[in-house]
């Protein structure tokens, strides 16, 4: 019997791609979160997205956290991520720290190097410096929440250092989590990542464990690992009407990667679900397929979101029921608090 993989925290991960106008996005967002936290889940990430509406709705993370932050009152609030290399680093520390008092210490801080190339010009940066940008920016990003003097002499106000022990930094590359590691952050893996040239049908567990190996050997000794592993989920009643909503959602996607030059191989919704690395159906369907992702055995916490289904907003709702209910237990997860702890819910 293969391994079970083991669960600290779960997670609910958006990027705000609701098919809705933006305010209603965020409304709609905002309930999923409230509702994720109704059913005990430990964080909600939200993703930072600039100009492409179609990868997602949301710029300015910290300004809907915030929102969030007066609408909820446990589960811990992330930004998943900032991307670093656009942002002013004294800015989001600033807006860090208002968020995580305002919070009552529910931030979590991610950051990364990531984001559509294109968006570099709107910023007038050369996105040939994104990972010189984000060496940068980090240092000075981690600097700043430590207290250190920044640049003229001064030093943030207020002051929160233990922010610096609440940094995930996102990466798809080796030398990334081997960054990650040394600094003794968290590793956030991504629910999906690019193929290289040379091996088009690697599994993510093979692009992802050598990730996790140079994230480990390079933790200092006696630091507690943090690796979350995002996953797209989508959990629903039946497989059939599960499938039918992958097939829809899953095309679409297809056709803006054919557009922007990438390749999907095969036509099936079978072969839609392998090359976006879905993980769709019944609870046991869910459940089976997750534990064939080796990658998920060594990570803290698993973060679900629905894209690149993206299933209305009814379903989405009960997808976050039916992950808390049915899937994380069958990994050893159980909600601190909320609905799913205080009584006993029918699946």
């Amino acid at each position: 019997m293969n391994p079970v993989p083991k669960f600290q925290r779960l997670a609910f991960f958006t990027r705000l791609l609701d098919a809705a106008p933006p305010a209603e996005r965020y409304r709609l967002a905002a309930e999923q979160i409230v509702h994720a936290e109704r059913f005990g889940y430990d964080v909600a990430w939200v993703a930072q997205h600039h100009f492409h509406e179609h990868e997602g709705g949301l710029p300015s993370p910290f300004v809907f956290l915030g929102h969030l932050a007066a609408r909820t009152s446990r589960i811990r609030l992330g930004t998943g991520i900032v991307t670093l290399p656009l942002e002013l680093p004294v800015r989001v520390a600033e807006d860090a720290i208002v968020l995580d008092l305002i919070s009552g210490g529910r931030l979590e801080l991610g950051v990364g190097n990531g984001g559509n190339p294109t968006a570099f010009a709107g910023f007038e940066l050369d996105k040939e410096d994104r990972a010189g940008l984000y060496a940068r920016n980090l240092v000075r990003l981690r600097g700043a929440l430590a207290g250190e003097a920044i640049p003229g002499g001064d030093r943030l106000y207020p002051r929160h250092p233990d922010l610096v022990e609440r940094i995930w930094q996102a990466t798809f590359s080796v030398a990334g989590g081997a960054r990650a590691g040394l600094a003794g952050d968290g590793l956030m893996l991504s629910r999906t990542q690019p193929r290289p040239d040379e091996t088009p049908n690697a599994t993510l567990a093979e692009l992802q464990e050598p990730i996790i190996d140079a994230y480990l050997a390079a933790l200092p000794q006696g630091r507690a690992p943090r690796i979350v592993g995002s996953r797209s989920v989508f959990v629903a009643e039946s497989r059939a009407e599960a499938l039918r909503l992958a097939d829809i959602g899953l095309r679409t996607q297809a056709r803006r990667f054919v557009e922007r030059g990438f390749s999907i191989q095969g036509d099936t919704v079978a072969d839609l679900i392998r090359a976006f690395d879905v993980h769709v159906g019944t609870p046991d369907d869910v459940i089976a397929s997750l534990c064939a992702d080796t990658t998920l055995l060594r990570c803290t916490d698993l973060a679900v979101q629905v894209h690149s289904v993206d299933p209305p907003h009814p379903l989405i709702l009960r997808s976050i029921e039916l992950v808390a209910q049915a899937v994380a237990p069958a990994f050893g997860w159980q909600p601190a608090y909320g609905r799913h702890a205080e009584a006993e819910v029918v699946v």
